[in-house]
């Protein structure tokens, strides 16, 4: 059965998209940028502070739909430039500090809003 995942502690969707999708045991999560839930807004600040805001936003769609960090089974990140990978990664990592999931990331020409970092992610729950 296919649910939608929908909580006010993480951005409001900015298209037609639902934040995740539950199919089964599977949690597919739309790409999160580095919005404040409470205002819309990006967040100022370096890279470190953006992907801090994106994994903040993952880990509340996650728990909307009954899982965490430890369900992560792969991940896909989007990098408005690659020169900020290194600051992500530090950030990232702590969020995954045993038993990281399969990643991507790739340099993408633009992402929404401006944003510098968009993940997304795919969870099973146990």
């Amino acid at each position: 059965m296919r649910t939608v995942v929908q909580t006010p502690d993480a951005p409001k969707a900015i298209g037609p998209y639902s934040q995740a999708i539950t199919f089964g045991n599977l949690v597919f999560t739309s790409g999160q940028i580095p919005l404040d839930p409470a205002t819309g807004l990006l967040v100022g600040g370096d890279i470190s502070d953006a992907t801090r805001r994106v994994m903040e936003n993952l880990r509340a769609v996650l728990a909307a739909a009954g899982c965490d960090f430890s369900h992560v089974v792969k991940t896909t990140i989007f990098l408005q430039d690659l020169a900020d990978f290194t600051g992500m990664n530090e950030v990232y990592g702590t969020y995954f500090p045993s038993s990281p999931p399969a990643r991507s990331t790739v340099q993408v020409a633009a992402l929404p809003k401006a944003a510098r970092v968009e993940i997304e992610m795919l969870a099973v729950k146990a």
